[in-house]
């Protein structure tokens, strides 16, 4: 408290670096899960429903950077006992709450107009339930063990879902499946990652309570049980042929699967490692695993669009007999 009360003083000093370090733009990379949607509807070849899902991004940046800053705020006295975090501009005082919470109200009410104006009113909704979520969690959730990864991943369902919403589509119960067991695996990770980074049970505690119920043997568990589950609905959404069809051949992604497993396994095996605060972190500094998510998202378009690539006939004529 008082390391915070004599660094207050320096809060008029804060420079354009801390409030970008504020807003935290290097984890708006969250937000691309908003593109899901549109591209498995093969929506984003149209100029119209790609600018409506980049529209849908840019709010979802908006709000996020918002509720980022109301939770440096709520969290600055555990963050200055951490030792990536300590260094985030409110809790080392170079910004001073108040001016955090009022750039945090600028951005939600600009994501909210700008939804409005010029997406729709069912956006919107979702862009409001997702800040309910995420500040309930900033202010309570985030201290009930498990519910807090669960909320967590049900922040990118919700942006999933917003941007099927932004281009007029349906959104796939795959999609929701896939994409909430995927985040639930990677923020099993992230709580293995903070244990790892401190070696001190209570200074873990000290950071974020629920670290004193997270075991590294529980969250292995976690992890294990929940990459599992990923890989599976992966699996099954590949092979599946009844319900509504989708509009690609989604059967060949099951040829992708040898890079799903690789990436799953990889970002299991550096959670440990204690070099990472996070899965943003990893995924951006991890070479392999960022060259694996690029390979795989460029075959997955390929795949979804290969019609329009290759005519008709799609990948199958490639090896069709002539």
């Amino acid at each position: 408290m008082e390391a915070a009360k004599d660094n207050s003083s320096i809060s008029a000093q804060a420079t354009v670096r801390d409030w970008l370090g504020l807003l935290r733009p290097a984890q708006w990379v969250k937000n691309v899960v908003v593109f899901a949607g549109p591209a498995a509807a093969l929506k984003l070849d149209s100029v119209t429903p790609a600018l409506q899902a980049f529209g849908a991004f840019v709010a979802f940046c908006l709000v996020a950077s918002g509720t980022y800053a109301i939770n440096d705020v709520l969290d600055r006295e555990a963050d200055a006992r951490h030792p990536i975090k300590r260094h985030r501009p409110v809790a080392r005082g170079a910004i001073q709450p108040r001016l955090a919470v009022a750039l945090a109200g600028v951005l939600v009410l600009a994501a909210l107009l700008g939804s409005v104006w010029a997406l729709n009113r069912s956006v919107t909704v979702v862009l409001l339930v997702y800040l309910a979520m995420t500040l309930s969690y900033s202010a309570a959730l985030k201290e009930r063990v498990i519910l807090d990864v669960i909320i967590v991943a049900m922040g990118f369902v919700l942006r999933a879902w917003a941007g099927s919403l932004a281009v007029g589509v349906e959104t796939s119960a795959w999609l929701v499946a896939c994409v909430f067991t995927l985040c639930l695996f990677m923020g099993f990770g992230k709580r293995r990652c903070e244990l790892s980074m401190i070696d001190d049970r209570n200074d873990a505690g000290l950071h974020r309570r629920t670290l004193l119920r997270y075991t590294p043997d529980l969250l292995n568990h976690l992890i294990t049980v929940s990459a599992g589950i990923a890989v599976i609905t992966f699996l099954l959404y590949t092979m599946d042929t009844g319900g509504h069809p989708a509009p690609f051949h989604k059967e060949h992604l099951f040829y992708t699967l040898p890079l799903v497993v690789y990436g799953v396994f990889r970002f299991a095996m550096l959670t440990e490692s204690g070099a990472h605060s996070g899965p943003t972190e990893i995924v951006l500094r991890d070479r392999p695993l960022l060259g694996t998510i690029i390979l795989w998202t460029l075959l997955a378009l390929a795949i979804a669009y290969q019609n329009a690539l290759l005519g008709p006939v799609g990948l199958e004529g490639l090896w069709a007999s002539p």
